[in-house]
C-alpha cells in the first residue's frame, strides 16, 4: 500500500493570501524572516489575522538554511505564547523552521535524534495547526512532508531532514504576488530547485502513477517559464507559472521521494553555504548521467515531454542532459562545483567526509540506483571538473 498526501486546501492565485483566516484561531504565531518583515508581508498577514479576532505573535528570525539553534529560540517563544495556529511565511527556510518549531512545541520530549528518523513523528495538532505561505518558487515545502534543518554544531555542519506526513500543512497559500520582487539570482536558484525536485521524483525508486503526472507538468512549466521569470521579474504570468510549478513538483516528490542529487547538494550548502538550488543545479547533469544506468527510460520520458528529439533512449537521455546544461548557462548559473566559489583545497580535503554524509542523507534511500561511497565521491569529482561520469 502507498499513500498520496497533500494539504486539505491549497488556495492559489493573486490575492490568495487573504485566505489565511480560513483556519480560525485564538492565537497565531507567524514564523518568517527579516526580508518578509521589511517588505511588509508579515504585517499584512498579521492584519488579516487580527481583523479576524486572532492575537498574533511574530518570530522573524529565520535565516537561510535554518539552524537547530534558531528552531530552539522559536520553540521557547511558542511555549510562552501558546499558539493554536502556526503560519510559516517566506522562503522554504522560514517554512521549514516553522515546521520544526511546531514539532518540538507539540512534542516537548522529542529529541533531534528521534525527529531525524524518517516518519518517526507521532501525531501532531494537539496544540496547533499549520499554514504555509511561500514567497519563493522552489522548495515545495508548502505542500510537503519535510523540514530541512542544519546542525551547525556538527563538524562539518550538516543538513538533516525531519520527514513525516504529519508535517504536511493543513493549508497552503500559493499567492504569486509574494514573489514579484524576488531578485533574478534567487529566482534562478529556486527555479532550478523545482526542476531537480520534479526530475528526481520522476526517476525515484518509489515513483508511481500518482506522482508521475505532477512531476512531468512541473518540468514543463519550469523549462518554459523560468527563463522569463529570471529575465523579466515583473512578468506576472511567468511568476505565477513558476510559483505553481514549485507546488506541483512538491506534490510529486513529497509522495515518492527524491534522490542523490539532493543528498550531494545538501553537503555543499551546509559546509560552504552554497544556495540549495544552485548546488542542485550544478550537480544535476552528472547525477542524471550516473542514474541513467537504471533510469534511462524514465529520463527518455522526460526528454520527450520537453520536446527533445531522438531516435533512441540513449539519444534522448543525452539530449536531456544537454537541455539541462543549456538552461543553466542561459540563466548564468555554474555547471561545475569548482565554479561555485568553493576553495579547491577545502573541497579536496573534505570530499571523503561529505561523500560519506551524502551517502547517509535521507534522500539517498529514495534513489533507484543505490550508490556506494566511492560512487558518491566519483560524482563529486566529476561535477568538480565538469566531466560526466561513466560508471
Amino acid at each position: 500500500m502507498m499513500q498520496f498526501t497533500v494539504p486539505r486546501n491549497v488556495f492559489y492565485g493573486a490575492g490568495a493570501i487573504s485566505r489565511v483566516t480560513e483556519l480560525p484561531a485564538a492565537r497565531a504565531m507567524i514564523v518568517s524572516d527579516a526580508v518578509m518583515l521589511k517588505l511588509g508581508w508579515v504585517d499584512r498577514v498579521k492584519s488579516f489575522l487580527e481583523a479576524n479576532g486572532t492575537e498574533v505573535a511574530v518570530f522573524a528570525e529565520a535565516e537561510p538554511d535554518p539552524s537547530r539553534i534558531t528552531v530552539g529560540r522559536g520553540v521557547e517563544m511558542m511555549r510562552e505564547f501558546q499558539p493554536d495556529l502556526v503560519v510559516g511565511l517566506g522562503g522554504g527556510s522560514s517554512i521549514d523552521a516553522g515546521k520544526a518549531m511546531w514539532v518540538f512545541y507539540e512534542l516537548p520530549d522529542m529529541t533531534w535524534e528521534v525527529a531525524s528518523v524518517p516518519f518517526s513523528i507521532p501525531p501532531l495538532r494537539a496544540k496547533a495547526r499549520f499554514i504555509a505561505i511561500p514567497s519563493t518558487s522552489g522548495t515545495g515545502t508548502e505542500v510537503g512532508i519535510g523540514a530541512v534543518i542544519t546542525d551547525t554544531e556538527a563538524t562539518p555542519a550538516v543538513k538533516k531532514s525531519i520527514d513525516s506526513y504529519e508535517l504536511v500543512p493543513d493549508m497552503a497559500i500559493v499567492d504569486p504576488e509574494l514573489c514579484l520582487t524576488v531578485p533574478p539570482d534567487v529566482t534562478a536558484n529556486t527555479g532550478m530547485d523545482v526542476i531537480v525536485h520534479a526530475l528526481e521524483a520522476y526517476a525515484a525508486a518509489a515513483a508511481n502513477d500518482f506522482s508521475d503526472g505532477p512531476a512531468i507538468k512541473a518540468l514543463q512549466l519550469a523549462f518554459e517559464w523560468l527563463p522569463r521569470a529570471v529575465e523579466h521579474g515583473s512578468d506576472a504570468t511567468a511568476r505565477e507559472k513558476m510559483h505553481y510549478a514549485a507546488a506541483v513538483a512538491g506534490q510529486s516528490f513529497n509522495n515518492c521521494g527524491l534522490g542523490i542529487n539532493h543528498s550531494l547538494a545538501h553537503q555543499l550548502g551546509s559546509v560552504w553555504g552554497v544556495p540549495h538550488g544552485r548546488a542542485n543545479a550544478a550537480l544535476m547533469p552528472y547525477v542524471v548521467a550516473y542514474n541513467a544506468a537504471v533510469s534511462s527510460s524514465r529520463y527518455a520520458d522526460v526528454a520527450l515531454a520537453l520536446g527533445v528529439r531522438g531516435v533512441s533512449v540513449d539519444q534522448l537521455v543525452s539530449g536531456l542532459i544537454d537541455k539541462i546544461f543549456d538552461l543553466a548557462r542561459a540563466l548564468g548559473m555554474p555547471t561545475r562545483i569548482k565554479d561555485l566559489g568553493i576553495p579547491e583545497d577545502e573541497f579536496m580535503a573534505s570530499v571523503d567526509l561529505i561523500a560519506k554524509n551524502a551517502l547517509e542523507d535521507a534522500c539517498t534511500g529514495d534513489n533507484k540506483r543505490q550508490p556506494t561511497l566511492e560512487d558518491m565521491k566519483h560524482i563529486y569529482m566529476c561535477a568538480w571538473d565538469g566531466v560526466l561520469p561513466h560508471i
